[in-house]
């Protein structure tokens, strides 16, 4: 059974979306990010801190690629997605004909999110790497990020 984690952009996040090849972008960031650690320790970090290689297949048609692990015993496939969906969400207004009263209010939002999804052939390894990566993101973009377990970790500035 696949299970995934979503890092959702909500109010005061950096951004309100991002698409696949800024995703991308910033898993490079991460890598040079850690090659410099490894400089600075005199030890090739970079290949144990991303043990992956970014593929993208055709039918994924922008929407997802993957990573696979280069080290098939400990590590073997993370998704990484984006994607959008409507959310009904309820807003207070004030209550025109009685100033004590609130309405509520129901609408509907669009809610955008990264998905880093586990195959059921994914290791504790990647689960692992996986949850590093969305703390990354989450951290990297100050967004709300939902993990495997269902816990949620915020990173949005919130009142």
């Amino acid at each position: 059974m696949s299970r995934s984690a979503y890092i959702k952009f909500v109010e005061g996040s950096t951004t309100k979306q991002v698409t696949l090849d800024e995703v991308k972008q910033q898993f490079k960031r991460y890598t040079e990010m850690t090659s410099k650690t490894g400089q600075q320790l005199d030890w090739n970090y970079a290949h144990s801190a991303f043990p992956y290689t970014m593929e993208e297949r055709s039918e994924a048609k922008g929407q997802w690629f993957y990573l696979k692990g280069t080290d098939e015993k400990l590590y073997r496939y993370i998704l990484v997605g984006v994607g959008s969906r409507q959310v009904e969400k309820q807003i207070k207004q004030p209550n025109l004909e009685n100033e004590e009263q609130t309405n509520i209010v129901p609408t509907t939002e669009e809610e955008n999110y990264i998905q880093i999804t586990l195959s059921p052939e994914s290791t504790h390894g990647d689960k692992g790497k996986a949850n590093e990566f969305c703390k990354y993101l989450a951290k990297e973009y100050k967004a709300e990020l939902h993990l495997f377990n269902g816990r949620i970790m915020y990173y949005n500035p919130r009142k």
